[in-house]
């Protein structure tokens, strides 16, 4: 009723407390206006930010050799199909290309770097 009506206009912790004090008085209430307007989501979207944000970014440093660099992941999930339920992705950075091992989802890490190592 103080804060989120047209006449109010999300006027923020401090206005939407004076106007509650106004009528209303209970232990905590600035406390308690606080934390409904941090959780007012037109307040969180509409608010100016103070500070000021991170850094500038960096770009990535382009691989100079082939397997310096590599990207890996998994698709987890699959269906079985030949005893093999998931798939171990791995792209190298500098030329894109991208290698497909097929393998089971429980599979320990040793044997992770053996099917790197086997396959790569």
């Amino acid at each position: 009723m103080h804060h989120d009506v047209p006449v109010a206009r999300h006027g923020g912790k401090w206005k939407t407390t004076e106007l509650v004090i106004r009528n209303y008085w209970w232990l905590g209430v600035t406390r308690d206006m606080r934390k409904y307007v941090e959780g007012c989501d037109i307040c969180q979207r509409m608010k100016n930010r103070t500070k000021v944000p991170g850094e500038k970014l960096k770009l990535s440093e382009v691989p100079e050799k082939l397997w310096t660099y590599l990207m890996m992941d998994f698709i987890i999930k699959l269906l079985f199909v030949a005893g093999k339920d998931m798939i171990l992705v791995v792209c190298n950075r500098l030329s894109k290309i991208t290698y497909f091992v097929a393998t089971i989802e429980g599979t320990l890490v040793e044997g992770l770097a053996r099917l790197f190592r086997d396959n790569m």
